[in-house]
């Protein structure tokens, strides 16, 4: 039986030439990781700016106003001065400025904003500009290196580097709808961080960093690029992103267990109508506050959730059948969405 002799207790003679002979240059002895995270911060670092935000507020004198300044992270997407950021950065700013990593700073244009996905997209005229490498975030995994580059507090350029700790992950937008496919890193965020690059081993971006969780350490959030593709189209072409509207408020509720089996059921939580809009899609079609949304078209709905990503804006202007409870009867309505109006979010 052959004898296996541990690697621990192995010594080579100083005599025994057959052996080969380690090299100990500096380039045989430069860390794989530290190697990886440079060769990445060099390659997207040219399309990272720097975004002032300047915003108009109200004093106690009303013939005054004071301006409120902040500071976030951005990347160009494109070479004619599209740049991706976050909604939260520059949603209801008076003024904004690009600092591009050359030191030459722009006034900026807002040109769309979703808050539905936290995403937004600005332009500068600026004759030369270097855009990122956008990546492919469903070929993410678990685990892989995940490195992110932006402006926190203030500080230009600042890289950080960690893993991607989850995939799938939900927020909450600050317009209440769940934003989904959400990327979870360990890689380092602060205030200032919001919009810039959350990118992979090869310099490719996979995300835009977005969230933290106070006060947590190494929970941080990045919109996945994939999401971050789709609206930054929309808003360069369109200006905003559409969905559909029915004009509710409404809270997940349990269902008594006697109507599940009475009308079998295939869900155990509605949606409660808690208000309507005046003269909304939903008023008009006959629906009521104390309403349980159940139902739309073939789908079942448990959530106010379910029931947002169900009205895309493929469905404005097309009849949809709401499945309600009122009281103990089951009923049949006939709403027809329209498009999603403009929200007035707190600044």
């Amino acid at each position: 039986m052959p004898v296996i002799q541990p690697i621990a207790n192995f010594e080579a003679s100083s005599s025994d030439s057959s052996l080969p002979q380690a090299d100990f240059s500096d380039e045989h002895l430069l860390d794989a990781y530290s190697q990886a995270v440079t060769k990445a911060a060099e390659q997207v670092s040219p399309a990272v700016v720097n975004i002032e935000v300047y915003q108009s507020r109200r004093t106690r004198d009303p013939r005054r106003t004071q301006e409120a300044r902040g500071n976030g992270s951005g990347f160009v997407i494109t070479p004619d001065g599209y740049i991706l950021t976050n909604s939260h950065v520059v949603h209801g700013a008076s003024r904004i400025e690009v600092t591009l990593p050359d030191g030459q700073t722009f006034q900026a244009d807002l040109v769309g904003d979703d808050p539905d996905t936290d995403l937004a997209v600005v332009r500068v005229h600026a004759p030369t500009v270097m855009p990122a490498v956008l990546g492919d975030s469903q070929s993410v995994r678990v685990g892989q290196l995940a490195i992110a580059i932006g402006n926190p507090y203030g500080f230009q350029y600042t890289v950080t580097a960690g893993v991607v700790s989850a995939l799938g992950r939900s927020l909450r937008a600050k317009s209440g709808r769940l934003i989904d496919n959400v990327i979870q890193t360990d890689a380092a965020l602060n205030p200032g961080n919001s919009g810039g690059p959350l990118v992979n081993s090869r310099g490719e971006v996979i995300g835009v960093n977005t969230a933290v969780i106070l006060p947590a350490q190494g929970i941080c959030f990045a919109m996945a690029i994939n999401t971050a593709k789709f609206v930054a189209a929309g808003l360069i072409k369109d200006g905003k992103i559409t969905r559909a509207f029915i004009g509710i408020a409404g809270q997940n509720v349990p269902l008594h267990r006697r109507l599940v089996r009475f009308h079998e059921l295939l869900v155990e939580k509605g949606v409660l109508i808690v208000s309507l809009e005046p003269d909304s899609p939903a008023q008009q079609a006959g629906l009521l506050a104390g309403d349980v949304i159940i139902g739309l078209d073939d789908a079942a709905i448990s959530s106010i959730d379910e029931l947002h990503k169900r009205l895309t804006g493929d469905r404005i202007g097309i009849p949809v059948q709401l499945t309600i409870l009122r009281g103990s009867e089951k009923l049949l309505r006939t709403v027809v969405p329209s498009e999603s109006r403009n929200l007035n979010l707190p600044e």
